[in-house]
């Protein structure tokens, strides 16, 4: 015997059990689900699945997460901070921005200072597990450079970590 299908709100709160959502990402996941809800629906009834999820579906998906918003379930500070918290040790303040743009967030004014705050701290850190030390060559430093770019810290800092300083 088969479980009965899930419904979009015991979805949606298992999801947001497993960690934190942006409104953007759990939209996303719900309509996915409820399109898959259909085909299913259509499969067992013999016809022919929508091309498209429906206005409605989209119009439950988002009261939905108004009323998720509303319990305190769906919050856009936890979010942030949850991800703040994740990327913060390997990752710059560019890189993180990005992320949270992504997801259709912003950062806090003293979020992002305390950010700003710690990004040489954090360069140096990620650079010293994985490089060790100051490169012996321009082409070392180079790498290094590239890598610590990559990583989203700003090109300041990207300097004065690879060049070896320590002061501000």
């Amino acid at each position: 015997m088969s479980r009965p299908a899930l419904t979009l709100r015991s979805r949606a709160i298992g999801y947001l059990a497993q960690r934190e959502h942006s409104r953007v990402e759990l939209r996303r996941k719900l309509l996915d689900a409820a399109a898959r809800q259909q085909r299913l629906r259509a499969a067992a009834e013999g016809g022919e699945p929508p091309d498209a999820l429906g206005a409605a579906a989209e119009q439950e998906v988002d009261a939905l997460l108004d009323w998720l918003t509303g319990k305190g379930l769906l919050s856009a500070e936890r979010f942030v901070e949850s991800r703040i918290h994740a990327r913060a040790p390997r990752y710059g303040n560019l890189r993180i921005r990005q992320e949270l743009a992504q997801h259709g967030v912003a950062l806090e004014p003293d979020a992002a200072d305390a950010l700003q705050a710690s990004e040489l701290d954090r360069a140096r850190a990620v650079w010293i597990k994985r490089y060790g030390g100051v490169a012996p060559d321009a082409a070392g430093r180079a790498r290094q450079a590239r890598f610590l770019t990559a990583r989203g810290f700003s090109s300041e800092v990207v300097r004065r970590v690879v060049a070896g300083r320590s002061g501000d």
